[in-house]
């Protein structure tokens, strides 16, 4: 039965449009983890770890690398919208699949505003005569409106903003190793620490934090059905995503590491300006400021193009209401609906902290981890499936699986209690959808073909 919203399907008003290549795809998920996303919980992550965010951040990618191995493998197969919700449900069946979608909604409902409220915050600093409020409210409207014009706008304000974050990690980079010359350097201290939190425990605890800034590989895979060749190309962006953000998180950790050894800041939020400060004064703390703000606002409009291709994906299912959520504008080929959604919800920006914000997205970021590697083990090893590999299809989820858990275990009791109780209305919400289990929710139709 061939289904009318199948992302194979040629023409239609209600068809996303295929306009995207590889360099596009890698550029939306490094502007959506923000190239400097390092920097956010810099001061934390080191306090955390003693010392060795460096550490962390490889642990991290090695986790990230194995699970952005098995979002390639589900979307060569797979080449649809909605990422780990429509992997879910391919391989477990639509009521999983829903609580799949609706964990991931924590995750990709506030990503936009953790990137607007923190556009407000820094403006303020730079402009204390103007409320941060402004800045926030300013932010949301313009994001909307290139997002309500199409990916193309998207993609083309990425490349922007990418390219000036890469102009100052140059800068930065240069200025590290100058000043770092001509004087004694303990290569080895970002790796090691300085002793403050010896063991294993802590690096775990500062990789559980960091596995946030890995969320653009995931925000790829939703551009599934707007990307040429989707089978071959997306898995590439996936990889490739999330290789060269790990070693640049890595390399900046690692150099700001050795420009301020220890574990010890004067002030831990703002650990980054101590650092900017150190190695390039206050003409390198300026610019800092400048990409940081011009990064958070490109993450927040990759991220409010992901979520509301999420939206629309479940609306158009019917898991939430199809008339609304799961249709096209006929000008702009945008889902309108689903991305003004998105733009009430973020402002709750104009209330809510920074701590409570981080919480909520690391509990949804890992739960869909956990599902798209059981949902490979599910689609491909348990499978009759021609050219399944016990390695590809076996060994990778199954360690992408078991390094995600790992790093659950390590998240704050804070976090689980405000995720298990989202988690909690996702089931409540699913019951009634589905009169107490006695009938799935209905999907589309996931062909395999084309």
């Amino acid at each position: 039965m061939t289904n009318p919203h199948s992302p194979t399907t040629a023409g239609g008003d209600d068809q996303l449009r295929r306009v995207l290549g590889l360099p596009a795809l890698v550029f939306f998920g490094l502007v959506y983890m923000v190239p400097l996303t390092i920097f956010t919980t810099y001061g934390i992550v080191t306090e955390t770890t003693g010392g060795r965010t460096a550490g962390a951040y490889l642990v991290t990618l090695a986790a990230m690398l194995f699970t952005a191995a098995s979002y390639g493998i589900m979307v060569k197969r797979y080449p649809v919208a909605g990422s780990a919700y429509s992997y879910t449900n391919i391989a477990f069946g639509s009521n999983v699949g829903f609580l799949a979608g609706w964990s991931l909604l924590l995750d990709y409902l506030f990503l936009p505003m953790i990137n607007y409220l923190l556009i407000g915050l820094f403006l303020n600093i730079a402009f204390p005569a103007i409320p941060a409020w402004v800045f926030v409210l300013g932010s949301i409207a313009l994001v909307t409106v290139l997002n309500v014009l199409g990916i193309r706008s998207v993609a083309k304000a990425s490349n922007l903003i990418v390219g000036a974050q890469i102009i100052f990690i140059v800068v930065f980079v240069a200025l590290s190793c100058s000043s770092l010359a001509g004087g004694p350097v303990d290569f080895l201290a970002p790796l090691r620490g300085d002793g403050s939190q010896p063991g294993f425990d802590p690096l775990m605890a500062g990789a559980a934090i960091l596995c946030l800034s890995f969320l653009g590989f995931d925000a790829v895979s939703t551009l599934a059905e707007e990307t040429r060749d989707a089978r071959r190309t997306v898995p590439r962006a996936i990889m490739l995503t999330t290789l060269a953000a790990g070693v640049l998180f890595t390399l900046l950790a690692y150099l700001s590491q050795l420009a301020i050894p220890g574990s010890h800041f004067d002030n831990t939020d703002t650990a980054a300006n101590e650092v900017m400060l150190k190695i390039g004064g206050q003409f390198l703390a300026n610019f800092f400021t400048a990409a940081y703000v011009a990064g958070s606002l490109g993450s927040a409009l990759a991220s409010q193009a992901a979520v509301s291709r999420i939206i629309y994906s479940m609306g158009r299912d019917k898991l939430l209401p199809e008339r609304f959520f799961g249709s096209l504008s006929p000008r702009f080929g945008t889902p309108i609906n689903a991305t003004l959604l998105v733009s009430v919800v973020s402002l709750i920006a104009l209330v809510i902290s920074l701590e409570t914000l981080a919480s909520l997205i690391s509990f949804g970021a890992l739960v869909a981890f956990s599902a798209v590697n059981m949902a490979v083990l599910r689609t491909h090893l348990l499978a009759k499936v021609e050219g399944k590999s016990l390695l590809l299809h076996g060994l990778v989820p199954l360690v992408g699986l078991g390094l995600t858990l790992w790093l659950w275990t390590s998240l704050s009791a804070l976090t689980l209690s405000i995720g298990l109780g989202w988690f909690a209305i996702g089931v409540a919400y699913l019951l009634v959808l589905t009169g107490g289990l006695r009938r799935n929710v209905k999907v589309a139709d996931f062909s395999e073909a084309g």
